[in-house]
């Protein structure tokens, strides 16, 4: 779904936003399939909880990073309406796409509960400015129902922390309880926000549930303050060549991939990344070696 501007004059303002129904039902259902590859299913976990405990030890040990073993996830971080609404709030369309994680959630063994916190502290090295330069924005997807009793994240609006300095980037537990905004929605449901908004995970308390979210961050390319994944470091695996084969030329450059045209590509490089990336398309690369000439 496309993101309107009064969603993302929302995020400006406001500080965060909900898309319902963002995600196109088939993409969904597949990519809830994709879920159980890595994961057990809610009917399975709660089956057996001990089995799984590695999964709940502590409230991040259900975070997978990218790749993963199932392009039905892998691609819905390069979701053109996703991209489209990044570059539009960040002003630019040079993206770098600099965080990708899948957060899986069990209720009953680890509390989830946080203090309200801003989440520049592990993406910049210095504070976001107060105007909308140099924004980074950043998306949770919901890939399942997400209600009250599932753990949300819980979000105070820009304008009820104006006064609220920067450092330190946490506040006191139960600060603002009366002033935060539960993000639920169903399966499908895009939340965007910012990193300077003050947020917290929240404790699941129905039984039996479990929540599957899909984080994915975007920012201007060439903020080297700015980040928190290298790339490289995630690219020597049989499944990130299996992510990026299939992308567009203008998908991968998401994730800092050569343009077409850029003086990095000549018949060698062409021919070994082609070696390297089995199945990837590389005739816009080498036409763009022939216009690189004329």
């Amino acid at each position: 779904m496309h993101v309107s501007d009064a969603h993302l004059d929302e995020v400006r303002t406001r500080g965060f936003t909900v898309v319902e129904n963002f995600l196109e039902p088939d993409l969904l259902a597949a990519a809830w399939q994709a879920l159980f590859q890595m994961f057990p299913s809610p009917e399975a976990y709660f089956a057996d909880p001990e089995r799984h405990a590695a999964l709940v030890a502590t409230q991040f040990s259900g975070l997978k990073l990218f790749p993963y073993p199932s392009n039905a996830l892998n691609h819905l971080s390069v979701h053109p309406d996703l991209v489209d609404a990044a570059r539009r709030l960040c002003a630019t369309d040079d993206l770098h796409l600099y965080k990708i994680e899948l957060w899986a959630k069990y209720s009953g063994a680890v509390n989830y509960d946080q203090a309200h916190h801003r989440d520049y502290s592990n993406h910049s090295l210095v504070v976001p400015r107060a105007d909308d330069d140099f924004m980074q924005v950043t998306t949770f997807l919901l890939l399942s129902d997400v209600t009250e009793a599932d753990g949300p994240t819980k979000v105070v609006p820009l304008d009820r922390t104006r006064d609220v300095p920067l450092t330190p980037w946490f506040v006191p537990m139960g600060a603002h309880a009366d002033e935060e905004v539960a993000i639920t929605g169903p399966a499908g449901s895009l939340f965007i926000y910012r990193t300077d908004v003050l947020h917290r995970g929240s404790a699941m308390t129905g039984s039996n549930r479990a929540r599957f979210v899909l984080l994915t961050d975007f920012q201007p390319r060439g903020r080297p303050w700015t980040g928190k994944m290298a790339w490289p470091d995630r690219a020597n695996s049989r499944l990130w060549s299996m992510a990026l084969a299939p992308m567009t030329p203008a998908q991968r450059e998401l994730f800092g991939f050569p343009k077409i045209g850029d003086p990095y590509w000549d018949e060698q490089t062409i021919r070994d990344v082609a070696a390297r990336y089995p199945g990837m398309d590389m005739t816009p690369y080498q036409n763009g070696l022939s216009k690189t000439a004329a």
